[in-house]
């Protein structure tokens, strides 16, 4: 199995710092390497910048930024993705789900993704309610 550290190493899109939390240091090594290797394939997929909002959460930073109480974040399987228009927001979800993602979520500017599998699957949600 590869570590977070080698996936970084070999990733030619992401660093750990981007999915690093502003309270922890090094958190970005964090990150589960099973959703890393899916987001890359994604990304490649895609073919446009993912550009990483939030990633790896402590219960501190959880809390600040208003996520729930058993966010994926907290466990190194979820990211945001920033998007700056409808264009951007339909490659990044079509590239998500083509790469075998299946819990997304859409904010104004941001699209959640994770790979929780202690979470219900198959299903896309927006924040706006």
């Amino acid at each position: 199995m590869v570590t977070t550290s080698a996936f970084f190493k070999g990733s030619k899109h992401f660093k750990a710092s981007e999915f690093e939390c502003p309270t922890y240091k090094k958190s970005g090594l964090l990150m589960d390497t099973e959703f890393l290797h899916m987001l890359e394939k994604a990304r490649i997929y895609a073919n446009i910048p993912f550009i990483i909002i939030s990633g790896y959460r402590t219960v501190k930073q959880n809390i600040k930024v208003g996520g729930t109480i058993n966010s994926s974040h907290l466990k190194g399987l979820a990211c945001d993705i920033k998007y700056e228009n409808s264009k951007e927001c339909f490659l990044i979800i079509k590239s998500l789900l083509v790469c075998g993602f299946n819990r997304i979520g859409i904010n104004k500017g941001a699209i959640h993704v994770d790979f929780d599998n202690n979470k219900p699957r198959n299903v896309i949600w927006n924040y706006y309610s």
